[in-house]
């Protein structure tokens, strides 16, 4: 059996919580990081003191400030957030409909903004969850323009489903990706939920490098497909350029 390090077992313990569990007494935490419960009130009470948890009166702990404030300074989350939310906002304006923002991390897509409308169709979407790339319009986005190499590895791994839309079939999603990169948009059609669509586009970085996705996301049934793409684009557009990206002069 292998004996975790200490930065692993402090690891362990934050990764305990997570969106279905957001709140946990000190035995859940022990259980679901895998550590005695000695060492779970040790170290539960070392992030407590310094302010990664926090402890409420009925003893149940929960993820501290100390996170967040660490959290703001990653370059791909709150910051990435700021420049993004005035365009984010004039897309919503313009489409009252489900606006997100999101990131690669690994094999996923993790969300970092999300803009809800109040008539929009529902998504299982919030603010840091996480989906597997090929099931979401940013996470086709994302990976249409991943390295090479990391696309093959992905095609090759058995794709998660959860629809009988979901894409499955390797050879699929490679006619997929290389339709996002010819057209610059992604579409997914009821791949996490039977009555949603998402059309999707990248937002670059400086250099042209990916940095990020943003979507809308409408009802399936009457899904204007076209109609949304010059908003969207532009909304794109004007978080690259706010990022430092500038697009290449026509000769």
């Amino acid at each position: 059996m292998t004996t975790l390090s200490a930065p692993d077992r402090l690891l362990a313990v934050l990764a305990a919580f997570d969106h279905g569990h957001p709140a946990l007494c000190l035995s859940d935490i022990s259980r679901r990081a895998g550590l005695t419960l000695t060492t779970t009130h040790r170290l539960v009470g070392a992030l407590t003191d310094w302010g990664a948890l926090e402890r409420d009166e009925d003893g149940v702990y929960h993820v501290g400030l100390r996170l967040w404030e660490l959290a703001a300074l990653a370059p791909r989350g709150l910051a990435l957030r700021q420049i993004a939310l005035p365009y984010l906002e004039d897309l919503y304006e313009a489409t009252h409909e489900n606006v997100q923002l999101a990131v690669r991390d690994g094999a996923e897509v993790v969300y970092i903004e999300w803009i809800s409308g109040r008539s929009a169709v529902g998504v299982h979407i919030r603010v840091g969850a996480r989906w597997p790339l090929h099931a979401t319009g940013v996470g086709l986005a994302l990976l249409a323009h991943g390295e090479p190499a990391f696309q093959d590895a992905y095609c090759d791994r058995p794709l998660a489903s959860f629809t009988p839309h979901t894409i499955t079939d390797p050879s699929r999603l490679r006619r997929v990706l290389a339709e996002v990169r010819r057209t610059g948009v992604a579409v997914s059609s009821r791949q996490v939920t039977d009555d949603a669509l998402s059309v999707a586009a990248p937002v670059r970085g400086p250099g042209g490098t990916v940095a990020a996705a943003v979507s809308v996301v409408v009802p399936e049934r009457d899904a204007q497909v076209p109609a949304l793409i010059p908003a969207l684009r532009l909304a794109a557009r004007g978080i690259s350029r706010a990022l430092g990206w500038q697009p290449a002069k026509e000769t």
